[in-house]
């Protein structure tokens, strides 16, 4: 039922929009922050109303904050997600993306069950603000049983810890059945990502399960002597594996969308990248 409503609610945006018809041409946000609750979302909405721009979903992650999120506390991780859960029922377009902490191990396996059989389709954990290693057995085995439940795995990769592209990288190596979004795209290590059109050529190495959000990283690399190398990179690791997101509150998405506009990227490409993307990886058509 959730994606039916996510799918209509993309239908009204097109019929309402002429000049959008198209449904690749919706703006879908995938990395909405709600430091403050249920009051963020109208936080959200009114930036978006400032700026005369609409959405036709959000990514909505974090209800509680990254802190009550770490280990040992499983029972308030299960309780923001039903917050989450209950938010996303009701406001049109808002897509609960759930979270566990790796190291709290078989409570963390089965919240990952819970909440994909109530529907959720993406689960964020955060290296830094959880203070986990990627590159833990218990990661894998967590992202394992994610992608055989049908989440897609969210993971901040703003190389803001050491070894974070090769840990990602060795992670989607490893499970090969889980789809992953990594924030950021690497941030201004964004070049090591290009390996990934040469990591194709290899036989039954990589499973091409790797998506991106440019969230943040776009509005550095805009108009500075980086975008031409940044461009590079995302046809590189493919433009139908890269996603738009905001990270409001720290960004505004008005200002994402300028910087994407700035790129040297064709319209059918930031089509993709607005929304054309995420629609696909979400099941939103």
């Amino acid at each position: 039922m959730r994606t039916l409503a996510l799918a209509l609610s993309l239908l009204a945006f097109a019929l309402a929009a002429p000049g959008l018809a198209a449904a690749q041409d919706v703006v879908i946000d995938t990395h909405v922050h709600l430091h403050k609750g249920e009051a963020s979302i109208g936080d959200y909405r009114a930036q978006l109303k400032a700026k005369g721009q609409s959405v036709a979903a959000f990514g909505a992650m974090w209800f509680g904050g990254p802190n009550q999120a770490l280990a040992g506390n499983p029972e308030r991780i299960r309780a923001n997600n039903d917050a989450l859960i209950a938010l996303a029922a009701r406001h049109s377009g808002m897509i609960a993306i759930a979270t566990v902490h790796p190291y709290d191990g078989a409570a963390a396996i089965a919240e990952v069950e819970r909440v994909a059989a109530r529907g959720v389709k993406l689960l964020k954990i955060h290296p830094h603000t959880q203070r986990f290693d990627a590159a833990d057995p218990r990661v894998l085995a967590l992202v394992r049983r994610a992608g055989e439940v049908g989440l897609i795995v969210v993971m901040d990769n703003a190389n803001i810890v050491a070894n974070d592209n090769e840990n990602l990288f060795n992670l989607a190596l490893q499970a090969p059945k889980t789809r992953f979004i990594f924030a950021h795209m690497g941030a201004l290590n964004f070049r090591f990502w290009n390996m990934l059109a040469l990591a194709r050529t290899a036989e039954n190495l990589f499973a091409d399960n790797v998506y991106f959000d440019i969230s943040a990283t776009v509005l550095i690399a805009a108009d500075s002597p980086i975008e031409d190398e940044f461009v590079w990179t995302i046809r590189n690791v493919g433009v139908d594996k890269v996603l738009l997101g905001s990270d409001f509150p720290q960004m505004s998405l008005p200002q994402t969308l300028d910087a994407l506009d700035k790129l040297d990227l064709t319209e059918a490409e930031r089509a993709q990248i607005r929304g054309g993307n995420a629609r696909k990886l979400l099941g939103l058509d």
